[in-house]
């Protein structure tokens, strides 16, 4: 078993250590690469972010973990939080990955993103002037609301600090506007996809449960397998918050009953 760890939008591969330490208890081969421009330390992705990053959108960061796939010698199952969830199922479409698992994921196209919570969250960024061609700073309010409302402030700061760097604001906005795109296009009724879990946690802001099971719902179309799992109390740094042993262990369960 090979497992890829595709991280999400504010983060970098760090955000994948404590999944990363479990999995090698477990003696599982994994990797963890960065999307394009994201390849450095925090401190610098922090105070000099690659001018590159302001231009990346969905499409580059998708084709590149393309190109990593079908470099390796076996399929990778696929693991993605957030827009790597996301990312996830479009790899699932293109024929990618020997499963998928789609942790807190961001939806594709069809799958209504505009819930209130979720607006709340991504209004600082969708109301940046220029967004779509700007390198965004973190804002720890916007991470507290958006990743981590459920947790006590000391551990909201802690993740900031350790995890949190300057983002792309366009793929935010590719999402908030994929009904005038086909940017997040995913086939639902593809039957030649690989395997697919969804799994959402019950108090995310970011990447609502309820937004996940309509995700799991429009899968309706496919007879290929596809679950659903809801943890309770669960915000959306569902990896990393307390309890996130609970979330890894189930993930390698079903991974190994397929």
């Amino acid at each position: 078993m090979n497992i890829l760890f595709i991280h999400g939008a504010w983060m970098t591969p760090l955000c994948w250590e404590k999944f990363a330490g479990f999995f090698d208890s477990k003696g599982v081969r994994w990797q963890a690469p960065a999307w394009p421009y994201k390849d450095a330390p925090i401190e610098t992705l922090r105070a000099h972010p690659d001018p590159n990053l302001a231009g990346l959108g969905i499409t580059e960061i998708v084709d590149h973990y393309d190109r990593i796939i079908r470099g390796l010698p076996e399929p990778p199952v696929l693991i993605g939080h957030s827009f790597g969830g996301l990312f996830t199922q479009m790899l699932l479409d293109r024929g990618l990955g020997a499963a998928g698992i789609a942790i807190d994921s961001a939806p594709p196209k069809g799958v209504n993103p505009f819930r209130p919570t979720v607006f709340r969250a991504n209004l600082r960024i969708l109301a940046t002037p220029g967004g779509w061609h700007k390198i965004i700073q973190p804002s720890f309010a916007d991470f507290q609301y958006g990743f981590a409302n459920n947790m006590p402030q000391p551990e909201q700061r802690a993740a900031f600090d350790r995890y949190v760097v300057p983002e792309s604001g366009r793929p935010f906005f590719q999402s908030a506007f994929a009904m005038f795109n086909n940017i997040t296009r995913v086939n639902f009724a593809n039957n030649r996809r690989a395997p697919l879990l969804l799994i959402a946690g019950s108090v995310d802001h970011l990447c609502p449960a309820a937004m996940i099971r309509d995700n799991y719902a429009k899968y309706r179309q496919s007879t290929v397998r596809t679950d659903f799992k809801e943890f309770e109390n669960r915000a959306h740094w569902i990896i990393g918050q307390p309890g996130w042993e609970e979330v890894a262990d189930y993930c390698l369960e079903w991974i190994q009953r397929l």
